[in-house]
């Protein structure tokens, strides 16, 4: 009796950290004592974020209607995966059938290290007696919740996303981690946004590691997505815990602005290295940028045609005028017939001055005979074709320096987030005194995919295209946003 009289005082207890992490990190632990008699408490900067995630909760008892996103990027030996599992676990112990998954960059990780890292801080809770922690998920020992209240632990792939897709839980609440996210895969991160859209549920969504790259979804959190996360990029060296003379050596050694430092000390994302082509910085900006069309409308009309090779690419139709590109359009289909009357349809819709079109293989060339037996006119270009310029390689280099020079001086881009990471993941050399991008299988190693829309986009820098007075006509009534404008619309 008396025992139940205990866990029922501690159940009391506990609940009352339900919008409290903070509150329940620095009560569910014996700190100063034991294992933990060197420590206090958490960090400044583990406080803030369990303070930040606690008056969230508590501004949103009312209505809760959207997730709590937290995004933190640090560098190394800053006490990340303790954070981790005191989250878990205040998630799982002051919410009745609160379910999550965790995951993190690789398998490997996940079990060594961030798993290892639960099981510790599991161990010295004071609500261990009530859950079950096994090698793959931690659960309620009651049999009737032992299916509803849970977090498992996921290694992702990109062929198995169920346990991702599925994490619904309405009316209750919602636990999502992601470890060194840097490295997990955007389809994970979209099959995960989707997944949390369950109405009165607390949802909440915590990303953790070092900035390691500088395209996917993670280093969005700190750019174009800013405005949904909480974000933190935390220096190792304002950490207490942390090594300062090891960290002191890399500072010393790679210096405070070498990409080392910046992604194993500062927290901070790497900077745009000297081989890559353009920075992510320039990309944001790039998207943000908005023109009227008295802006633009002088110039010439240009359209960039890449035509895919292989099964898994895509022939892209990539529409700009002067400063503004606006939204390609994207053609699965194998057949250049089909193919050549997409780009016919765009270029009696578009009114182009000129249409580039990639005849590199020979399967571009289908398509520009079929294009020239309608009466239409396009442009041939080969991206292995000597460059115009002869500081390039081959024309595929000049037409991306081309492009990267617009970019970096004003060009407007659409809002794509396909085109941004592929504009992003390109890197060049250095091929005997000429500049060399790096070739279209190098982009698709990174990312996963071929790069169309930006070998599209880079077409439309060619050659010089001198405007006509032909595109000023009546139908083109576009103000406001130009990079809203979608001149392929029902191409």
């Amino acid at each position: 009796m008396a025992r139940n009289k205990v866990q029922d005082e501690l159940v009391e207890f506990i609940a009352g950290f339900t919008h409290d992490p903070l509150g329940f990190v620095l009560a569910a632990f014996e700190w100063g004592k034991g294992e933990l008699s060197e420590f206090q408490g958490p960090d400044q900067w583990q406080r803030e974020i369990l303070a930040e995630i606690g008056e969230r909760l508590r501004a949103g008892e009312l209505s809760v209607q959207e997730a709590i996103q937290v995004a933190v990027a640090s560098g190394h030996g800053i006490g990340k995966s303790a954070l981790v599992s005191w989250i878990i676990i205040w998630a799982i112990s002051t919410h009745e059938d609160t379910k999550g998954v965790v995951t993190a960059n690789t398998e490997n990780q996940l079990k060594t290290k961030t798993w290892a890292e639960v099981a510790k801080w599991f161990r010295l809770c004071i609500t261990r007696s009530w859950f079950e922690l096994t090698a793959t998920a931690l659960f309620s020992k009651d049999a009737d919740h032992e299916k509803t209240w849970r977090i498992d632990m996921v290694p992702w792939s990109e062929r198995n996303t169920e346990a991702f897709a599925g994490l619904h839980n309405k009316g209750k609440r919602i636990l999502l981690v992601f470890d060194e996210a840097s490295a997990i895969h955007d389809l994970i991160w979209e099959v995960s946004e989707g997944a949390l859209t369950d109405s009165d549920t607390e949802i909440i969504w915590c990303c953790f590691g070092n900035p390691t790259q500088n395209i996917g979804r993670f280093r969005e959190c700190f750019g174009k997505f800013k405005h949904r996360w909480i974000t933190r990029q935390i220096d190792s060296r304002t950490v207490a815990m942390t090594n300062k003379v090891q960290l002191q050596k890399w500072v010393d050694d790679y210096g405070e602005d070498s990409d080392f430092v910046r992604v194993r000390v500062r927290g901070v994302f790497p900077s745009s290295s000297s081989n890559a082509l353009i920075g992510p910085e320039d990309i944001e900006a790039a998207q943000a940028r908005h023109y009227n069309e008295h802006q633009y409308n002088f110039a010439a009309r240009i359209l960039g045609v890449d035509v895919a090779r292989q099964g898994d690419d895509s022939s892209m139709i990539f529409p700009r005028q002067g400063k503004v590109a606006f939204k390609p359009r994207q053609l699965r289909i194998p057949d250049t017939m089909l193919v050549a009357n997409a780009v016919g349809q765009a270029m009696a819709k578009f009114k182009p001055d000129a249409t580039f079109v990639d005849a590199t293989g020979g399967y571009g060339v289908g398509v520009i005979d079929a294009l020239r037996q309608t009466n239409h006119n396009p442009i041939e270009v080969y991206f292995s074709g000597k460059a115009t310029d002869p500081r390039y390689f081959n024309k595929r280099s000049e037409m991306w320096f081309e492009m990267a020079k617009w970019i970096k001086d004003g060009g407007a881009l659409p809002n794509d987030s396909e085109l941004a990471e592929e504009l992003a993941a390109a890197t060049y050399t250095f091929q005997g005194d000429k500049f060399r991008l790096c070739d279209k299988d190098d982009i698709k190693d990174v990312i996963g995919r071929s790069p169309d829309k930006a070998d599209a986009l880079a077409l439309t820098f060619a050659f010089p295209v001198a405007p006509s007075m032909k595109h000023i006509h009546p139908s083109f009534e576009q103000r406001g946003v130009a990079t809203e404008y979608e001149p392929l619309d029902h191409a």
